[in-house]
């Protein structure tokens, strides 16, 4: 039986950013399940604190240099990667100019939020799936972790659903602390449109389209969400548990792997 694909989307892996609750969980669930047996991929931002040299980031030529259009603009994507030290795990980054080289992560040296935190993350979103796409890789399950994911949900299940790649791919999404402040831009909806994810899906959702409302978004378009960490936000946890989705509650911070493999199997309707 052929092992089950799994693709991380990870807003922070350690050791390539400072460790916190997102990166330490970037860093051991894709080995936990790698170990485990499944074939994975894993993918983050190309945040501008992150040292290339000691990191030993190189350029994949033969997935870089197409163009992502937002809101009418050409973005350039590049793509690098590295491969963790003392791992067999191998990490694709997704660089951009005007989105991360030049940048901290969600906010600038002296603690403020970028404003187009919102257009940076749909940048993200599409540069993952369209490099996953290139890789002629097909993933029984997408796993997102932090903000920076949260619009994937949105796109696998509207603008990328007749892709052959993504067809039959089931979407995850851990829940976090509340990681902003502000809300994603006022660019943020219409930057989002693409194909058949109209800026008109966001409607129901509140004017300020803040963090709450973000992750709220990538749970209507998930099959399933995982309390990652012990303080998220109450609210998200009702609205995860009214969606009639399956919820993993907070599994513990050790023995990763059983607990969410078999949360795989029941998404995938293997129990």
């Amino acid at each position: 039986m052929a092992a089950k694909k799994i693709l991380f989307i990870n807003q922070e892996i350690t050791p390539y950013v400072p460790e916190s609750e997102l990166s330490l969980l970037g860093r051991k669930l894709p080995q936990a399940i790698q170990e485990k047996g499944y074939e994975i991929r894993t993918f983050m931002p190309k945040w501008g604190i992150i040292n290339e040299r000691r990191g030993q980031l190189h350029e994949v030529i033969r997935l870089s240099r197409i163009m992502i259009i937002i809101d009418g603009t050409d973005h350039p994507l590049i793509i690098k990667v590295a491969s963790i030290p003392q791992t067999r795990i191998q990490v694709y980054f997704i660089d951009n100019d005007d989105y991360f080289s030049h940048r901290q992560m969600a906010c600038d040296a002296d603690g403020n939020e970028y404003a187009d935190n919102g257009e940076r993350a749909v940048f993200f979103a599409r540069g993952v799936l369209e490099t996953v796409k290139k890789l002629r890789w097909i993933p029984d399950i997408i796993h997102c972790q932090g903000w920076m994911s949260a619009i994937i949900p949105l796109y696998i299940k509207t603008a990328y659903r007749d892709e052959p790649w993504f067809a039959n791919t089931k979407v995850v999404t851990s829940l976090f602390s509340e990681e902003l402040k502000k809300s994603m831009g006022d660019n943020f909806r219409k930057s989002v449109e693409f194909r058949d994810a109209k800026a008109s899906l966001l409607d129901k959702y509140a004017d300020d389209f803040d963090f709450v409302e973000l992750e709220k978004l990538a749970i209507d378009y998930s099959d399933g969400i995982v309390e990652a960490v012990e303080n998220v936000n109450e609210n998200l946890i009702t609205h995860a548990l009214n969606s009639g989705k399956p919820v993993l509650r907070f599994p513990g911070e050790d023995n990763l792997d059983n607990p969410y493999d078999e949360f795989y199997d029941r998404i995938l309707g293997e129990e």
